[in-house]
């Protein structure tokens, strides 16, 4: 017989089927679960030769170091056209490639709009009979060094954004932030949203140029470290970040010379726009995740995207190849109005911040995007404690006031994934299946297994190569 002297009471932990925690609860026990499930059935060879790889281990980590060593400025604010070289009939989107054939109404609504913004139809009935017969071509945003929330149409004449990593050197773009409702991103098309797009394009984006010309550039990182101690998380809660970064350009804006009622609606829209911030937070994340990209025997994830009709990932070990599966539908609260049946399947580019470990990652820092989402606070500390369990580091910069200032998961491991079955935790607006419709809810997505799974057999295959 073994005796055992413990110096504090046993604890039993259970794995598999709830019904060994269930019996033990019955007995005033207090068992601790594990969510364990065995790897993705046909992934057991690839994880295999993965992690016989030599190149797996240091690769990974050097794709996480570069991630979390990124140094993204708010630089500049130039046209589309200048910043990413864009023609006038070429639009870029958001997530993996697709064809106007398969788009997602949102998605159509959204190109549509464009091409009315652009001149290039009368009205968004003769804009999908031009996209319809070939007449513009389209592109992912990441396939230009850009990101897009929901819909992510960017097209020649809009104002982007340019985010620069002063560390490493790169560079990533997205547009400005509309606000929420009835948008271009959401695939709405209305006058009310072409004359926004017009104003941002001749007003608000030249403004803020001279402003971080007069100014010097803005850090963003900085910023998003400060709104995590305030209670965001920067992709569906930005109103800390969006408040810190008005403090921080008010002075240049008023500096330099604009006529006040200009002034005065910029720092309005600005404001009263909570969502401003995103469109910084998402190349911010971009410019970081693109840093770690290319090292070959690296399973880190570096883009999540959606464009509403597939989801799609791509791993620093295997370049620009996308992995996608259908894109799944997002359970959440709806708009006054709506329901389930007027959602699309997730879309958008912003998964890019859960990509860089803030969004869903760092939900534990902001408890009150549940009432925007769905579910309570205690939800919220679950999901970011359940995502160190897929990812490679703990940010170093960006860190959890409850989690005694933990920093946030960060570098989604495929491998990981695939290995556990848990997958990563992302918030996210709903569109309205509908072109035209815009934003009818907000809530929480389960991205699909098999995008990942078929990473991994691509790193397998490369492994064993």
């Amino acid at each position: 017989m073994i005796e055992l002297d413990l110096d504090e009471p046993p604890v039993v932990v259970t794995a598999g089927t709830s019904l060994f925690a269930e019996a033990l609860s019955a007995q005033a026990a207090e068992p601790r679960e594990v969510q364990w499930a065995p790897p993705v059935p046909g992934s057991e060879g690839a994880l295999a030769a993965i992690a016989a790889d030599p190149r797996t281990g240091p690769a990974a980590a050097e794709s996480v170091r570069k991630m979390t060593a990124a140094r993204p400025y708010w630089v500049d604010v130039i046209p589309a056209s200048q910043a990413l070289g864009l023609s006038p009939r070429e639009l870029l989107h958001a997530g993996p490639p697709v064809s106007w054939a398969d788009a997602s109404g949102p998605l159509r609504g959204a190109l549509a709009g464009a091409m009315v913004y652009e001149g290039l139809a009368g009205d968004v009935d003769e804009a999908a009979r031009i996209a319809a017969r070939g007449g513009v071509s389209l592109a992912p945003c990441h396939s230009r060094g850009a990101v897009g929330p929901m819909a992510g149409v960017v097209s020649a004449s809009m104002p982007v954004s340019v985010l620069e990593d002063t560390e490493q050197g790169g560079r990533a773009y997205c547009t400005l932030n509309e606000g929420l409702g009835q948008v271009l991103r959401y695939g709405a098309y209305s006058p009310e949203v072409i004359d926004r797009l017009r104003w941002l394009e001749r007003m608000l984006g030249p403004l803020l140029a001279r402003t971080l010309h007069r100014g010097g550039p803005v850090d963003v990182r900085s910023l998003i470290a400060q709104a995590l101690q305030m209670g965001d998380e920067c992709h569906n809660r930005n109103r800390a970040a969006t408040s810190l970064l008005l403090r921080e350009i008010t002075p240049a804006l008023l500096e330099i010379g604009a006529p006040g009622p200009d002034v005065a609606a910029a720092f309005r829209f600005i404001s009263g726009n909570d969502h401003f911030f995103l469109n910084l937070a998402m190349p911010a994340g971009k410019v970081a995740a693109d840093a770690g990209r290319d090292i070959p025997g690296s399973a880190m994830v570096v883009a999540m995207a959606r464009n509403g009709t597939e989801f799609g990932i791509q791993v620093s070990g295997t370049g620009d190849e996308w992995f996608t599966a259908p894109a799944p539908i997002v359970e959440g609260l709806f708009l006054p109005g709506f329901g389930a049946a007027d959602a699309n399947p997730d879309i958008g580019d912003s998964t890019i911040t859960e990509t860089t470990g803030i969004g869903g990652f760092a939900m534990a820092a902001a408890p009150a995007i549940v009432r925007f989402v769905g579910g309570d606070p205690a939800d919220a500390i679950r999901n970011t404690l359940q995502m160190y369990e897929i990812t490679l580091a703990e940010h170093p910069v960006y860190q959890v006031p409850v989690l005694n200032f933990r920093g946030t998961p960060t570098g989604i491991d495929a491998t990981l994934v695939v290995r556990s079955g848990v997958v990563p935790i992302v918030n996210t607006g709903i569109a309205g299946r509908e072109p035209g419709v815009g934003q009818v809810g907000a809530g929480l997505v389960t991205p699909p297994m098999p995008a990942f799974a078929d990473a991994v057999r691509a790193l397998g295959h490369r492994a064993r190569g």
